[in-house]
């Protein structure tokens, strides 16, 4: 088959692994060709270029810059990518007839691109649902719901959700909360599409805890809670400060932050101010460094906004069950990320701005190893058995079998 994979991401390491590279390495090794169209963006200074290498081509297509800066310059990029991929389809791809387009949200803005590979080839369309934009934008009060902009782009998410022939979403609650609030979306089409990986092995990891924790200047037999990815306003950044300032109490625990977003320097700098001897921030470290350290570390941290009315499965609830971290959440009462710690038994869950119940797991998690070390299989065993990469495959070829079917 011939696959188009939409994304905004950079799909720069495809021997790496990740949600997405995870994603385009299965479909590839089932002997598809996989087409992958990604922005270049303007401060790489690079024209369109397509790349390609075995049976997985990369269209890098000059656009915008979409990531690290303000709300405005990304907004404008974000609406010009549709008449920018479809041109870069059209010149380096005119020639292949697609079987399935995917592409993710963010961002709502690929319709009209779906649209025309549609009516060219009359493939599948399928939506990988990461986030539910704008309404995510006005739970942290960075647009208005009554605002132009609010409706402007509301109405391009309903634009995706129709051309779209199947949503795959991340978690039950995702399911419930796209069929609730969106009455025209069929619910037959709305299904479960985690957060799904190839699991690697732990004993494969090239270093041990203890040069990892050197090469960190980590206490050798401290307790390391490990916070990696995102930090930004979806976190919820002041009340991972209020964590911090009572961490700093506790002689035996170490918080290790690494990550990159918008609200990292406010973070850093808070930390440089406060002084603090147990806690650590660092930019983001190579991806396969970031697997080996995490499983040199004892428990993993989510951190969501209190405010998030929809809910948002974070992508590091499956790597940190990769690593057999146990897990502690502070998050909004929205997300079913309560469910599915509870269900895989791997971990606790805490309303964001709870700091009393916070530490509560916090004190439990320290003192109990063996505790730890149960949450964590709990957790790699629920990995194993719920978000492999080659399940999500599955549902996608389901869907092309029928198709083939009904067209017979």
């Amino acid at each position: 088959m011939n696959i188009l994979f939409l994304t905004i991401s950079s799909m720069n390491n495809l021997d790496g692994n990740g949600l997405y590279i995870d994603l385009i390495n299965e479909l590839k090794d089932r002997e598809n060709n996989v087409y992958i169209v990604c922005p270049n963006e303007k401060r790489n200074g690079k024209r369109t270029v397509n790349e390609k290498r075995e049976k997985v081509s990369v269209l890098r297509v000059r656009t915008g810059n979409i990531t690290k800066t303000n709300f405005i310059e990304k907004g404008i990029s974000t609406i010009l990518i549709e008449s920018q991929f479809i041109k870069a389809i059209k010149t380096y791809f005119n020639n292949v007839k697609f079987d399935i387009v995917l592409y993710t949200t963010p961002p709502v803005t690929f319709e009209k691109v779906i649209k025309y590979i549609k009516n060219r080839d009359n493939c599948l369309s399928y939506l990988i649902l990461k986030d539910i934009f704008p309404q995510n934008a006005v739970d942290l009060e960075i647009m208005k719901r009554n605002s132009f902009i609010f409706r402007f782009f509301r109405l391009k998410e309903k634009k995706l959700y129709a051309i779209s022939d199947f949503i795959g979403c991340t978690s039950k609650g995702n399911i419930n909360y796209i069929i609730n609030h969106n009455p025209e979306v069929s619910p037959s089409k709305v299904e479960l599409f985690p957060n799904s990986i190839r699991p690697r092995k732990i004993e494969n990891r090239v270093f041990e805890g203890k040069e990892m924790r050197e090469k960190y200047n980590i206490p050798k037999d401290a307790i390391v809670f490990v916070y990696g990815g995102n930090i930004g306003k979806p976190q919820g950044i002041e009340f991972i400060k209020e964590v911090l300032k009572k961490a700093n109490e506790y002689k035996d625990l170490f918080i290790m932050i690494l990550g990159s977003g918008t609200d990292f320097s406010k973070l850093s700098k808070f930390i440089s101010d406060s002084n603090f001897k147990n806690v650590n921030i660092l930019n983001a470290i190579p991806q396969e460094e970031y697997w080996e350290f995490l499983t040199s570390c004892d428990v993993g941290l989510i951190f969501l906004d209190g405010r998030f009315t929809v809910p948002n499965t974070p992508a590091r609830l499956t790597y940190y069950m990769e690593s057999a971290l146990p897990i502690l959440a502070a998050t909004d009462k929205t997300t079913d990320v309560k469910d599915i710690l509870t269900k895989a038994k791997c971990g606790y869950w805490v309303e964001s701005g709870d700091i009393d119940s916070y530490f509560n797991y916090v004190d439990l998690l320290i003192k109990n190893k063996k505790l730890r070390n149960n949450l964590g299989i709990n957790g790699r065993m629920y990995l194993e058995n719920n978000y492999t990469i080659d399940k999500n495959y599955m549902t996608l070829i389901k869907h092309i079998e029928d198709r083939r079917v009904k067209n017979v």
